[in-house]
Formats: structure tokens, C-alpha cells, sequence
């Protein structure tokens, strides 16, 4: 099952948040909200094993 941790506001912003996200070991995909276009809102999806430690990577790299 896949768990969304992240909502960036943009495709471009959601692409550097999944990319960080991979750097440290993990797997993510990224559904777009909207219809789709880059503007649109994404949503970031890691396996729900591996959410927790998707919070703290994120937690850590963006000061929350």
C-alpha cells in the first residue's frame, strides 16, 4: 500500500522533493492532482513501510 507523505504545490517543486527523497534510499512515486499540468499540485507516495522514515528525511532536510 502507498502513503502520501509530501504535497508540493508545483511539478517542478515535487520533482526536487522526490529526488531527495530517492537520494536517501527510498522509493517514491508522484500522482498529480488537478488535471495534470505543471502547475497542478503533486502528491508524493512512498510505500507505507517506509513512511516513517520518508517524515524524518523530509522533517530534517525541511526544517519541520
Amino acid at each position: 500500500m502507498w502513503t502520501v507523505v509530501y504535497i508540493a504545490r508545483n511539478r517542478a517543486a515535487g520533482q526536487r522533493v522526490c529526488e531527495m527523497l530517492q537520494r536517501e534510499g527510498l522509493l517514491v512515486k508522484v500522482r498529480p492532482l488537478g488535471d495534470g499540468t505543471d502547475k497542478d499540485a503533486v502528491e508524493l507516495l512512498v510505500p507505507e513501510a517506509e513512511a516513517e522514515e520518508a517524515h524524518e528525511v523530509l522533517a530534517s532536510a525541511l526544517g519541520r
